[in-house]
């Protein structure tokens, strides 16, 4: 859902063009910020909070990890390193000047249907034309982040879809669509190459989870057989013994994120959810790839709608 907004230029013109989904819950300081940030800023983004759901403490939880990390530290970087700042589809203001630059250059279109993933290719365009976009955290009076709550996928099927259009739209055909910036900065290109990581996490990833299920199997054989276990050593220790480091730091990152924006109980449900989000990324890039195939072959992408559960009254402070 898009709503016009920010401020008048007169008569029925307006300055700028929110986006929203019509389940988001919507800080009343919003606008006001959009139209301070708006006068010299071509777009502006908010953060997305997602809304604890006490149906999927796992599932619709690990979207309170991913965007407490994703919103908090990895657009800050990207906007320091001067990469463009992809929208969420939601919480963004598009000033009505740069919306008609995007949609002279795709021949009068602002939004393009045939993507999966619009909201982030929107941000690249703005930046593609020479705009200013910024990521704006700022809180109000009571110390609340200014930021768009609303619950995400609660069930696995749902979240499976959900990500696997993400994946699609921005791993796979976002190499088609936007590619690499031709001229970009070294900061933009390692942002869009860290966008489409997933290309290749997905199936070290799966060869990771494979060699933890043999393992254990090794283990129980040696047991069955009474034969001695093999210890690792040598080099073989110290590349464990290095990703096992690196994993800790990974996961304290994800626990001090999540504890910072939601609280300590959530932090700690962080660390099993960082199983869960793994598991939905496997079954996601296998969905992705469903997708994406056809259109190799000229077939437009097959879009999955999500379902999406709508705040009570009196959710607005969760």
């Amino acid at each position: 859902m898009a709503r016009a907004a920010a401020r008048r230029s007169g008569g029925d013109r307006f300055a700028a063009v929110v986006l929203h989904d019509a389940e988001d819950l919507v800080h009343p300081l919003e606008l006001p910020l959009f139209a301070t940030w708006l006068r010299d800023h071509d777009a502006v983004q908010l953060p997305v909070r997602p809304l604890a759901d006490a149906r999927s403490p796992l599932v619709a939880g690990h979207y309170l990890d991913e965007f407490a990390e994703s919103h908090g530290k990895n657009l800050i970087v990207r906007e320091l390193l001067g990469a463009a700042i992809p929208f969420a589809g939601v919480g963004c203001a598009i000033r009505r000047e740069m919306l008609g630059r995007i949609a002279d250059s795709r021949g009068g279109q602002p939004f393009d249907a045939a993507s999966l993933t619009e909201d982030y290719e929107l941000g690249l365009a703005v930046a593609a034309l020479g705009g200013r976009t910024r990521f704006v955290r700022a809180r109000d009076a009571a110390g609340g982040l200014i930021a768009v709550r609303a619950y995400f996928p609660a069930e696995l099927p749902a979240a499976v879809r959900q990500k696997a259009r993400w994946l699609t739209g921005i791993a796979l055909a976002g190499w088609d669509r936007v590619g690499w910036q031709r001229g970009g900065s070294l900061g933009e290109h390692w942002m869009r190459m860290r966008d489409r990581r997933a290309t290749l996490a997905i199936p070290v990833l799966a060869i990771a989870y494979l060699a933890l299920v043999a393992w254990g199997l090794s283990l129980i054989g040696h047991w069955l057989a009474g034969s001695a276990i093999p210890v690792p050593d040598g080099p073989v220790a110290w590349l464990l013994a290095i990703n096992a480091a690196l994993l800790g730091w990974r996961v304290a990152m994800r626990v001090a994120f999540t504890g910072a924006a939601h609280g300590p109980i959530q932090a700690a449900l962080a660390v099993p959810r960082v199983l869960v989000a793994n598991l939905i990324a496997l079954l996601a890039a296998r969905r992705a790839v469903a997708i994406y195939w056809p259109t190799l072959r000229g077939d437009a992408a097959r879009w999955d709608k999500t379902a999406h559960h709508f705040p009570e009254p009196g959710e607005e402070a969760a």
